[in-house]
């Protein structure tokens, strides 16, 4: 058992360059096509892809009814000028801030949708 266990762990930690060569020993040699090798190193990829994401976006998708509230808000958010607040949120949907904490996104997610804004997180 521990034999394989060791055998899984080195096939997940092939490159794309081993992956090539062990499909062209594989077929070459055995007479096994690569397609096989293809689906672990697809197995691989999805793994990676499972990640949980730990940086976030705060979308602005529309100001809503209070607007002036939301650019009051957006500018104490942002550290932007009036102008500039009142340019993120005339050109919704546009971001207020990038590569945030979960927590952090939540939490400005919620404030300005208090103030009536309508918000996304991605």
């Amino acid at each position: 058992m521990s034999d394989l266990k060791n055998l899984a762990e080195t096939l997940v930690n092939l490159t794309v360059k081993d992956v090539n060569e062990l499909a062209a020993i594989l077929k070459d040699e055995y007479g096994i096509e690569p397609a096989a090798a293809a689906v672990v190193v697809a197995g691989g990829a999805a793994g990676e892809a499972a990640e949980e994401k730990t940086e976030f976006d705060v979308i602005l998708k529309s100001a809503g009814a209070s607007k002036l509230a939301v650019v009051k808000l957006v500018k104490d958010l942002t550290g932007a000028g009036l102008k500039e607040a009142k340019d993120i949120v005339d050109g919704a949907p546009s971001t207020i801030k990038e590569g945030v904490a979960k927590d952090e996104a939540e939490a400005l997610k919620k404030q300005l949708e208090e103030a009536g804004a309508e918000v996304e997180i991605k």
